[in-house]
């Protein structure tokens, strides 16, 4: 992290320092868990939904925390205040540190700030692009899905005064949250991935959710470049809301003329990794095979390049970031090979319709065998889609449906909220020993250990909130006796 003394942060969120708060203290870190606390750490009081971080200075003060950013006076067990700025908002606090930062990046390294929205594949394109940036020069990207008004800071503070390059994934659950972000950060090249029914309920619509996504075309000065997805409509036409170039990605043989990186004869190989063709203004072209796991994953390929392009990086360079590239985070299509020969496929740190429909067809596509090998038993283990709002029982019936007309074998469906994938996989034609309905993750590990059997193939597929993804770990670690782990 770039240091910062009192006075700075007394400058910066306009806070009082309490009296016990030492002129000379430096922080070196900022973290808002008292967990992550390391010496000469800002600790972030900052009050949650579940509970507040004020409650936790204490335990923050004894890891090494030097210095509370908080929203009021505390004291620890001898009645002495804590060290601390004492602020209105400590998030909005958060923001304003961040500001600072990338302001003086910009200004010392002319730093350029690249922002991914779209409402799946932010978290594997922020990680293509970072692959690619990181070869150029110190580049800085989000830990995991650190995308909102809390996790963009920490994302920043991760910076060093070396840093050339800030990836910044943006998450948003309503409109002006986009613009709460890019104020922050001010981003010279904004791309947009698409725009699902993600987070549909909360936001009143996918109108909406277009709506809250160009914000971050919006924010583009004259001299920002705009990255968007040909191939969404939604997405296509914000190009008239760029403040600054639009580059378009997408595939197949008819580009518009404003085109950017585009991808030609995509193909799947027998691993489902995606092999494609990519084209670059001014006639580079190279074949690159991804070692990420399906074929939506082309949209997250071109928008890195395209990303990586924007910013002056060299075609060669480009295409040797992104070849054999695996995800950089955590269960996103995520592939283990058990010992018996199940594989495991853990997707579940995320679902929307979209993101569903696109794993389901992975899973179809690599049952079917590939160069004469036989087909596998394909098990399709899933839970709730979040945040649906009033689509969600019809979007549920119809990934139960979807399971079925695309031949997979097995379906397991996981809690009351996705059941009626399960009741329109049946009434699809999927029944006795075909789909199951469990009602928690515990049933779902006992028909998991006892039925899967080698060579079978199973995914696990959910929003984050219905904890599949820790269910695909056990079953990836999970040996019957006697097997060879």
């Amino acid at each position: 992290m770039i240091e910062l003394s009192l006075t700075d942060l007394l400058d910066i969120t306009g806070g009082k320092a309490t009296a016990t708060a030492a002129p000379d203290t430096v922080i070196t870190s900022v973290t808002t868990d008292s967990r992550e606390v390391v010496p000469g750490a800002l600790f972030v009081a900052k009050p949650g939904e579940f509970s507040d971080g004020h409650a936790f200075i204490d335990r923050a003060r004894a890891a090494g925390a030097v210095l509370a950013l908080a929203e009021r006076v505390t004291y620890d067990e001898d009645r002495r205040e804590h060290p601390a700025v004492i602020v209105d908002d400590a998030v909005e606090a958060m923001g304003k540190i961040a500001a600072r930062i990338v302001a003086h990046l910009k200004e010392k390294n002319d730093a350029k700030v690249v922002g991914i929205t779209g409402s799946a594949g932010k978290t594997t394109t922020k990680d293509l692009l970072a692959g690619i940036l990181s070869q150029v020069a110190p580049t800085v990207s989000p830990i995991g899905s650190y995308n909102g008004e809390v996790g963009v800071p920490l994302t920043v503070f991760n910076a060093t005064e070396e840093t050339k390059y800030l990836v910044i994934e943006m998450g948003a659950t309503g409109i002006g949250h986009l613009t709460y972000l890019t104020d922050m950060v001010h981003p010279q090249v904004g791309v947009v991935l698409c725009v699902g029914t993600a987070h549909a309920g909360e936001f009143g619509g996918v109108e909406n959710i277009e709506k809250a996504k160009g914000e971050l075309v919006e924010a583009l000065d004259a001299d920002g470049i705009a990255i968007l997805n040909a191939e969404d409509p939604r997405v296509a036409r914000m190009d008239s809301r760029s403040g600054g170039a639009v580059r378009f990605f997408g595939t197949g043989s008819s580009k518009p003329e404003n085109a950017g990186v585009w991808a030609t004869d995509v193909a799947v190989n027998k691993h489902g990794q995606p092999e494609l063709t990519l084209e670059f203004p001014g006639g580079f072209s190279k074949r690159i095979t991804s070692g990420l796991l399906g074929r939506h994953h082309v949209t997250n390929i071109l928008a890195a390049a395209n990303a990586a392009l924007a910013l002056d990086v060299a075609p060669e360079l480009i295409c040797a970031g992104l070849e054999g590239r695996a995800a950089g985070s955590r269960w996103r299509m995520e592939r283990i090979e058990r010992p018996d020969g199940v594989s495991i496929i853990n997707d579940a740190y995320n679902a929307n319709p979209e993101s569903m429909r696109a794993a389901l067809v992975t899973l179809a596509e690599l049952g079917l065998g590939a160069d004469g090998a036989p087909g596998r038993r394909t098990w399709a283990v899933l839970g709730e889609m979040l945040e649906l709002g009033d689509d969600s029982i019809h979007q549920h019936d119809l990934l139960g449906r979807m399971a079925v007309r695309m031949n997979i074998k097995k379906l397991v469906v996981v809690g009351r909220g996705a059941k009626p994938a399960y009741n329109s996989a049946v009434l699809e034609g999927s029944w006795g020993d075909e789909a199951f309905y469990v009602e928690d993750v515990d049933e779902a590990r006992a028909l998991l250990q006892e039925q899967l059997q080698p060579g079978d193939i199973a995914l696990f597929k959910s929003s984050n909130g219905a904890g599949l993804r820790f269910l695909g770990d056990e079953i990836a670690a999970f040996a019957k006796e006697g097997d060879n782990a």
